[in-house]
This record gives C-alpha cells, sequence and structure tokens, in this order.
C-alpha cells in the first residue's frame, strides 16, 4: 500500500507543478468575430517578433497552447501540416507558461520541429484577460486577417478539415 500512495503523491504533484488547474476543451467553443484585433505582443523565443506590429498586413494563425496537454501536441501537429498548405498565412504558436518555463517550450519546440515563431504568453493572457481577450482555455486557436480584424476564434482542439476552411478566407 505505501508504494501505490507514494506514486499516486508523485502524480499528484507532477500534475500540480505542471499546471494541472488549466482549462482543457477538447471539444471546443468557436467565436466568428471581425472586430479588430487590439495592439499585441508576446516574447518570442528567437529573433523572430511575434506581435501585431510584425504581422501587420498578413493573415496569422495565433496557436495558444501549453507543453503539457496532449490535446496541445496533437494540435500542433496539425497545425505544423496546415502551414505547410497555407503559405501565405503566417503561424506562431504562443505558449500560455511563465517566463522559467523558457527552457522547456524551448525543449518542446524542438522536440515537436515547430518551424514558425514560438512565443511565451504575458502574465495577463496567461490569466486569461490578455489584449486577446480569454484565451486561457487550451489549446486555442485565433485567426486574424489581413486587414488586423479577429476573423475567427477557437477554444479548443480543431480538427484540419474546420481550421483548413477558416484559413481559405483569410
Amino acid at each position: 500500500m505505501g508504494s501505490w500512495v507514494k506514486r499516486n503523491s508523485l502524480l499528484a504533484i507532477l500534475v500540480v507543478a505542471c499546471g494541472g488547474a488549466t482549462k482543457t476543451t477538447p471539444t471546443g467553443v468557436t467565436v466568428s468575430e471581425s472586430t479588430e484585433a487590439p495592439n499585441w505582443e508576446f516574447s518570442s523565443l528567437d529573433a523572430r517578433p511575434v506581435s501585431s506590429a510584425a504581422f501587420a498586413g498578413k493573415a496569422v494563425a495565433l496557436v495558444f497552447v501549453t507543453t503539457y496537454d496532449p490535446i496541445c501536441q496533437q494540435q500542433i501537429n496539425y497545425d505544423l501540416g496546415l502551414a505547410d498548405e497555407f503559405p501565405n498565412v503566417s503561424f506562431a504558436l504562443v505558449a500560455l507558461q511563465e517566463p522559467s518555463s523558457r527552457e522547456l517550450v524551448e525543449i518542446y519546440r524542438d522536440t515537436l520541429k515547430i518551424k514558425f515563431p514560438v512565443a511565451l504568453a504575458d502574465a495577463a493572457t496567461i490569466a486569461g484577460g490578455g489584449t486577446l481577450g480569454d484565451v486561457h482555455h487550451i489549446p486555442a486557436t485565433v485567426l486574424v486577417g489581413r486587414d488586423g480584424k479577429i476573423a475567427w476564434r477557437h477554444d479548443g482542439g480543431v480538427m484540419p478539415a474546420e481550421m483548413r476552411e477558416h484559413l481559405k478566407k483569410l
């Protein structure tokens, strides 16, 4: 009995340490919008900026994820294929994790062979109140059109066929 308690205690500690309180919405909630996207900027892991200014005049797919959620990992796999299919859309990944997790996010990026820019979210976004609104559900996708307006957002995993239809409209 002692090893069972120890094993489950370690599992509970791991879940809490990884941020198990973040809400995951596997079925997803879609919101169609056409409102002006506010200025946004996230701390990039490399020299490629992840900001409204850097992507001005371009269609952008911002995907908000965490490193510990399997649905996020699947979403990234889908998005990697879609990024190749839609070279006219700029993809960027925003990790909803504290700056202290930077090295973990870098390892995650390298392991998944993510080609597009990856950034860390700011504290307000992690708390669900950033400039792009409530994106603390994971994964969350925000599509911004060339006109700077939010064209579509989806909380939860989104299948490639559905995302493809929205990307075609950008």
